[in-house]
């Protein structure tokens, strides 16, 4: 038994966050390894998921929008953002009403990145989590549970 002050763990291995830190961490290995033969991050894939998402509702996405839609950041979806306008994945233009904000929208490039990164994350995931085999929508449900109880 691990005891520190009023802690107490029959060993940290049975801890619920130290095992959600060690599966994250696999996972992130696994995400990255195969996103890094696209040149792309996996923070970089979500905020364009997002983006593309939006401009299926709307042609006007502002930053804004992507940082609230994918519950995020604002200065580090400004950062990501700027990094995916170097790698010719977005553009960005002036917005028609207000002049502090810019319209976000996806190059042909960044389209067909998009494209090809959803099949890759679809991949890993499928692989990773298919250890759970019919308890993965269960761990679905509860991950969700456990966000919708955490968001700010």
């Amino acid at each position: 038994m691990t005891q520190t002050g009023d802690l107490q763990f029959e060993s940290t291995e049975l801890s619920s966050g130290f095992l959600l830190w060690q599966v994250t961490m696999a996972w992130q290995r696994s995400i990255k390894k195969e996103l890094d033969k696209l040149d792309i991050t996996y923070t970089q894939f979500v905020l364009l998921t997002t983006l593309d998402s939006l401009l299926l509702q709307t042609n006007i996405v502002s930053q804004i929008d992507i940082a609230n839609h994918s519950y995020t950041n604002r200065m580090m979806v400004s950062k990501v953002l700027r990094t995916l306008e170097e790698k010719k994945m977005i553009q960005r233009k002036d917005h028609p009403t207000d002049t502090r904000a810019k319209i976000i929208n996806l190059s042909p490039f960044g389209k067909e990145s998009l494209e090809k990164a959803i099949i890759v994350v679809k991949e890993v995931d499928n692989a990773f989590f298919s250890v759970l085999g019919p308890y993965k929508g269960v761990l679905d449900l509860n991950m969700k549970s456990l966000w919708e109880n955490t968001k700010e």
